[in-house]
């Protein structure tokens, strides 16, 4: 399976695991928000829990910028990766100023075992065993899991709170789904090309990325 038959490989595969990518973009949580029914706690358990995601997401970003610089075959992969790299530093503090107006302490926030074993498995994909299509790949299902969810509090007929709007704006707004779309791109060019382990291996991490953000997701509401 060469070439043509592996255009846009992650659309194919979004369309083959359909069901769990729903779980992951369209989960309770998320829709509560949507439909306004959200529990503003749960909300802030989500905030503590991500800003901790965040500061391990950056060294996993880090990491593919780095393989880019080393196995990309077109160099304009760099300017796209760097872009995220650089709103990453407006995220962190983005989370903190919510964090204040929400009263949460970021500092004393316990990592809940779900949000340990996503940033453990981060950790993995730094490993320089793997690959840069395996790792942009990656890179792009976390980015577009949020854009696709927030993107759904902001279409018409939601009703997300005010306060929430925000929220769903930084991930949600057009700017960064076109950022999303770009590092698409760039994984379906790459898993063109790619030998089939390298594509086997990319599908496996996109499929344990989707089971990771849906227990993300469910860590909203507490500890279980």
């Amino acid at each position: 399976m060469h070439g043509t038959e592996r255009k846009a490989m992650t659309e194919t595969w979004l369309k083959k695991h359909r069901q769990i990518y729903v779980g992951a973009t369209r989960h309770p949580f998320i829709l509560a928000i949507r439909d306004g029914s959200v529990d503003l706690s749960s909300f802030k358990r989500w905030l503590g829990q991500d800003y901790i995601f965040v500061r391990a997401f950056i060294p996993f970003v880090a990491s593919v910028l780095l393989k880019a610089w080393k196995e990309s075959d077109d160099s304009t992969d760099i300017d796209v990766i760097l872009g995220g790299m650089a709103a990453l530093n407006d995220e962190i503090e983005w989370f903190k100023k919510e964090a204040s107006k929400w009263g949460v302490d970021l500092p004393s926030v316990v990592p809940q075992q779900p949000n340990l074993d996503y940033c453990r498995f981060l950790e993995s994909l730094i490993s320089p065993d793997v690959d840069y299509t395996q790792a942009i790949t990656a890179f792009w299902a976390i980015e577009a899991v949020y854009q696709d969810s927030f993107a759904h509090c902001l279409e018409d007929g939601s009703k997300t709170p005010g306060e929430l709007k925000e929220t769903c704006q930084r991930w949600g707004n057009e700017v960064f789904g076109q950022y999303c779309h770009a590092l698409q791109s760039i994984a379906n060019r790459r898993l063109e090309k790619a030998t089939d382990d390298v594509v086997a291996k990319a599908e496996v991490s996109l499929l344990r990325i989707l089971e990771h953000e849906v227990e993300f997701w469910n860590m909203s509401r507490g500890p279980v």
